[in-house]
């Protein structure tokens, strides 16, 4: 029997060694290892850890015309960068820089150590004159489509305040109320000088787009003003021959639109002869002298 135990206890002793032994190994193989507390982890090397990699500075010299400079960079930093180093000590702008190495022009997304710059490598610095008057036209380009966005944005809140007095007559005036022409006048004149401040707005792309809006809006306000002042000259000429039947008709007179009755016509021929000729005019004037009006009554014995 214990021959058999034996053999038996030696079996068991090899699976638990080769179990070992493939538990220890298993982590060097696959690049694990093993914790203090017991749990299994994946090894932390150089390469998954980049940081920890320290990247080193090199120094350039730079010739920009008669001077020299001295610049110390990241290898791995790109030519633009280098530019916005050389900016200051140069007093020219990192857009106007054009960096030669090995005779050839290096463009700013280039990196350094692509382009084989070591410790000690040496450049030449030109001002780029095309791209500085690209960059200033950029510049003036930008400064006068703020301007524009500004001015229109004047004008908008300027017509705001216009289209409320706008929109007060056009009331007044759908109530049967009377409108001042000389208020319609005064906020017609003010409107068209908003549209000779749009037209000379000059404007690209969306500004553009927005000062057309406001001209389109302008018009429209001054259409209603327009209809506007001819319903006021309208109503005002018809009050004006409202008054003046009503003064021909207490005179005696009548209208020009109206047709005169026949006696009426036989009364003005009259007094048309009697104006024509003289003597019955003072024959006329003898017979109203005569007649005396009194207040006296008389008396019959």
């Amino acid at each position: 029997m214990e021959p058999m135990k034996s053999k038996k206890n030696k079996m068991l002793s090899s699976e638990s060694k080769r179990s070992d032994d493939d538990g220890r190994g298993c982590p060097d193989s696959a690049g694990l290892e093993i914790r203090p507390g017991g749990m299994l982890v994946q090894k932390r090397t150089v390469e998954m850890n980049p940081s920890s990699v320290s990247i080193p500075t090199i120094k350039i010299r730079v010739r920009y015309g008669s001077s020299y400079h001295e610049i110390l960079i990241s290898s791995q930093a790109s030519f633009g960068e280098l530019k916005k180093m050389l900016a200051e000590p140069t007093k020219l702008h990192h857009l106007d820089q054009k960096l030669i190495y090995k005779k050839k022009e290096r463009d700013s997304k280039e990196y350094l150590d692509v382009a084989r710059v070591k410790h000690g490598s040496r450049m030449v610095l030109v001002e780029d004159t095309l791209g500085r008057e690209k960059r200033c036209l950029e510049l003036l380009r930008n400064s006068n489509a703020e301007k524009s966005s500004k001015s229109i944005a004047e004008i908008n809140l300027e017509v705001d305040k216009l289209a409320g007095q706008v929109t007060s007559l056009e009331t007044t005036a759908s109530a049967g109320g009377k409108v001042s022409e000389t208020d319609v006048e005064k906020l017609t004149e003010l409107l068209m000088m908003k549209l000779i401040k749009l037209d000379g707005t000059v404007a690209d792309g969306d500004l553009k787009l927005q000062r057309r809006v406001q001209v389109t809006r302008v018009q429209k306000y001054i259409e209603i003003l327009d209809m506007l002042k001819h319903q006021t000259s309208k109503s005002s000429s018809n009050g004006n021959k409202i008054k003046l039947q009503q003064q021909d008709s207490s005179t005696g007179h009548m209208p020009k639109d109206s047709k005169p009755t026949q006696k009426q016509r036989m009364h003005w021929k009259l007094e048309n002869s009697v104006r024509k000729n003289p003597v019955m005019q003072q024959q006329q004037e003898k017979n109203s002298e005569s007649v005396v009006v009194t207040t006296k009554w008389e008396t019959f014995d």
